[in-house]
């Protein structure tokens, strides 16, 4: 799939949850590999912050995100609504410290994005593949966040609270196309009985009985209750029964566990890649949301690009024989056996790496190595590849690589290993001539890289 930002921008203003403040913000059309960023434009200087993990500075009762003196609260209904649409560069420019917490859900932002649309790029997107079991936990809590491989996206919550009211709820997301019907709707939610701590926090300034859904679910003297209200600035209301005390029904019997899901989704929109896994959120908050989107982030920095996925029941993109086709190499030169995947701008091929090639007779007889060279040179022959199905009739090219730079050896190549090679376009074709930048994996680790410019030559 290819990246996507916002046709145009749209605006949603109204006041702070936290700091009651009133603010603007302003969602807009950003390039390619922009991601998504927050502009403070009532600051000197007017600066941005990276809607990333490792810029989040509170998950008290929210998320907030900072670069330097620069903050920006609230942040979590926006990114949610955001993820949902898929949309990867899009630049928020806000008028105050929190976003407008709006109804207390995401839900005008959600339809906004639809009203102006969403537009394709041309770079593709850049999925964070979940391939084995992913846990974070919080044994004091009891909250965790597990995250399993699977083919799409999907979210499990379950949320538990000892009250009478809100007890155990579950919520389920199976497709992002469902998040504006079944999720964005769904509110933040408090209970009475925190709400006196959250005041003398100085939070929820600007909380009322119309953004957020208030819980009574322990008994509190009405002159209590009415002094509640007078710290929020709220009408008094009278309660005799435990339930819900909104001036506007539940939107579903599951709100809360929904508006968690929500929460979760937000939040881990700050990994700064789409997520391709099954999540399974229980009792989850904004801390340990974030404890997980930091995980997974320093799993990105840790290794700058995942290794393809491999799966040797699926057929190829190419084999053999339509390679020969392609590429002049023979015996036993003819380094790649298979391609199993391929967009505008990249390749992924594979080499299984026999006891039984020639040159591990001579390299070396006690310890087969592959050469490095040889792995350049089949990493280069996918490169070829690549470049080939950019133009008609590739049977009549062929490629000569003119460069080779930036080559790094990482570990050993032995016989038994399967290498897969994952080679993309650094630059657009010009004038027949390629820029590419490849690497190569055993199992999850880069064993070899490389950059290289090739030519396309018509064949004689």
């Amino acid at each position: 799939m290819k990246q996507r930002t916002l046709k145009e921008s749209f605006s949603v203003e109204g006041k702070g949850l936290h700091t009651g403040l009133i603010s603007k913000a302003t969602f807009n059309p950003a390039p390619e590999n922009h991601g998504i960023k927050f502009q403070r434009i009532d600051l000197e200087g007017q600066p941005i912050i990276d809607a990333v993990a490792e810029n989040v500075v509170e998950t008290q009762r929210g998320t907030v995100i900072a670069n330097g003196p620069a903050r920006v609260s609230t942040i979590e209904h926006a990114m949610a609504a955001l993820y949902a649409a898929e949309i990867d560069n899009c630049l928020i420019t806000v008028d105050a410290p929190e976003l407008p917490i709006l109804d207390g859900s995401a839900k005008e932002v959600s339809c906004k994005i639809m009203e102006v649309g969403i537009e394709e790029q041309s770079e593709d997107k850049d999925y964070y593949i979940v391939k084995q079991k992913i846990e974070v936990r919080d044994d004091n809590t009891g909250s965790s966040i597990v995250v399993l491989p699977d083919d799409d996206f999907s979210i499990d919550t379950m949320v538990s609270f000892e009250s009478p009211v809100l007890n155990n709820q579950y919520a389920t997301l199976q497709n992002l196309s469902d998040f504006n019907e079944s999720i964005s709707a769904s509110r933040t939610f408090v209970f009475v009985r925190e709400v006196e701590p959250l005041v003398k926090n100085n939070l929820i300034k600007g909380g009322d009985l119309d953004n957020a859904i208030v819980i009574y679910d322990a008994p509190v003297k009405q002159d209590d209750l009415d002094r509640l209200a007078d710290l929020m600035g709220v009408p008094h209301k009278n309660v005799s029964e435990f339930g819900y005390i909104n001036n506007v029904p539940l939107t579903s019997d599951n709100e809360p566990a929904r508006h968690k899901l929500m929460d979760v989704l937000g939040d881990i929109a700050l990994i700064g890649r789409p997520i391709k896994g099954k999540i399974l959120a229980t009792r989850p908050g904004h801390t340990i949301n974030n404890t997980f989107a930091k995980k997974i982030r320093r799993e990105i920095r840790r290794q700058e690009i995942q290794a393809p996925l491999y799966n040797p029941n699926i057929a190829p993109l190419m084999d053999v024989n339509r390679i020969r086709e392609l590429l002049p190499h023979r015996y036993p030169f003819l380094l790649v056996d298979k391609v199993i995947d391929r967009g505008d701008n990249f390749i992924v091929g594979v080499k299984n790496v026999s006891g039984n090639e020639p040159f591990f007779q001579g390299h070396f007889p006690s310890e087969p190595v592959m050469p490095g060279v040889l792995q350049v040179e089949a990493m280069a022959q996918v490169g070829g590849l690549l470049v080939l199905s950019q133009v008609e009739d590739p049977e009549r090219y062929s490629t000569y690589f003119m460069k080779i730079d930036n080559v790094k050896f990482r570990q050993k190549v032995v016989p038994g290993d399967t290498l897969v090679f994952h080679l993309s376009l650094t630059t657009p074709i010009r004038r027949g001539c390629a820029v590419m930048k490849g690497y190569a994996f055993v199992g999850e680790k880069i064993v070899s890289e490389a950059e290289f410019m090739a030519q396309i030559v018509k064949n004689k």
